[in-house]
């Protein structure tokens, strides 16, 4: 049965979904927010997010990991603030020696709801309809299933789905 890991990075509120096949549907087996606290500097946010995806790979032991594509930033500071959350949870990844997809934001959105430009609840409305969730996942974590779910819908499309 495979299953995806799905990631939507950021330094003070990773979201992270895991999914799996059972039967013909997804079901969702874990997903959260790993958050670190203003008061702690950056580099230690980073220890965080790498050690507890770390955590996660080894108790589910993911088939597939699929993390949110980089958006464009007019602020530099931002674009690497999030290129760095994004790259504490990427070496897991590898170092799990996991392929690791990206996905564009709007592609997610639409592939969750069938439209790109949809509002974040409208994300976390549909992951709790597709995966059999009794409520809503946070906003984060929504996205990090949504990402999933891209992946597992997208699964042996070569030409739309590119390893990084």
């Amino acid at each position: 049965m495979p299953v995806i890991f799905g990631l939507d990075p950021s330094l003070r509120s990773t979201g992270y979904g895991i999914i799996h096949l059972e039967g013909r549907d997804w079901r969702a087996l874990a997903y959260g927010v790993i958050k670190n606290p203003d008061k702690i500097v950056p580099s230690r946010c980073l220890v965080a997010i790498h050690q507890q995806v770390t955590d996660l790979l080894q108790k589910y032991q993911p088939d597939a990991a699929a993390v949110e594509g980089i958006i464009y930033l007019q602020n530099y500071q931002t674009a690497i603030t999030l290129g760095s959350a994004r790259g504490a949870a990427l070496l897991a990844f590898a170092q799990a020696g996991l392929p690791i997809y990206e996905y564009a934001p709007r592609r997610v959105k639409a592939a969750a709801t069938g439209r790109g430009g949809a509002q974040k609840a409208q994300v976390g409305f549909m992951m709790r309809a597709l995966l059999g969730l009794t409520e809503n996942p946070p906003a984060d974590a929504a996205d990090a299933l949504a990402i999933a779910l891209t992946h597992a819908q997208n699964t042996g499309i070569k030409t739309q789905t590119k390893e990084i």
